[in-house]
């Protein structure tokens, strides 16, 4: 996440060659997508437990 905040900050700067920009970028793209790939396998592991009936219950989580 630092590496995806600096690669950010370097291409808002605007003081980036074209090349690096485009290095900066596919980089940037990729762990986006690394990132997502962890966030989903996360909330597949995520159950929710709730009191219903004075019995607690799990459930899978449904993210939005």
């Amino acid at each position: 996440m630092a590496r995806l905040e600096q690669i950010v900050k370097e291409l808002e700067s605007g003081n980036v060659p074209l090349d690096d920009l485009m290095r900066l970028y596919d980089e940037g793209t990729a762990l986006v997508k690394s990132c997502t790939e962890k966030i989903t396998a996360a909330e597949q592991k995520v159950r929710l437990v709730q009191m219903k009936n004075g019995t607690l219950t799990e459930e899978e989580f449904h993210g939005q």
